[in-house]
């Protein structure tokens, strides 16, 4: 019989303690790392975890008759403006290496889901796209100098 070490198992003791960890971080806004991870990448990795979920069952739910593209950053911005503490932190970290892969792999999700991109894109091609529709919904739509100074068009 093999045996199974503590860290591969997790029960609900320790399933209750990193959520109430997780809840505490979120709360606070800080990447103070709590006792129950080990280090800032597997914190990180949790975090983005429990956002992932937030905005997949979003996502999911999207009305498929409005525009996907629509329907899926009102998912997005949806899930950002409920979690605005979860999106903060990941934002801020956003470089950690701990979240390059699983951020690929958001935007891959959000590009085809909103229809972005073709069965035929690489992996490389939809996260890349898929970074661009997310700086969009973070930033809304760059606007041109004449949009940002409406006070300078003169009016009709």
């Amino acid at each position: 019989m093999t045996d199974v070490t503590e860290e591969a198992t997790m029960g609900w003791d320790d399933f209750y303690r990193r959520r109430d960890a997780l809840d505490a971080v979120v709360e606070r806004g800080e990447l103070v790392v709590p006792d129950v991870f080990h280090g800032p990448g597997e914190l990180l990795l949790a975090l983005h975890h429990r956002w992932s979920l937030r905005l997949a069952g979003r996502v999911e739910l999207a009305t498929p008759a409005e525009d996907p593209v629509d329907a899926v950053g009102a998912a997005w911005r949806e899930t950002a403006v409920a979690n605005p503490g979860l999106r903060r932190l990941l934002d801020e970290h956003a470089d950690h290496p701990a979240l390059r892969e699983v951020t690929m792999a958001e935007q891959r999700m959000l590009a085809t889901a909103a229809g972005l991109t073709e069965p035929g894109d690489g992996p490389a091609e939809r996260a890349a796209v898929g970074a661009a529709f997310t700086a969009l919904l973070r930033n809304g739509p760059r606007r041109g100098p004449v949009e940002r100074f409406p006070s300078l068009v003169p009016s009709g």
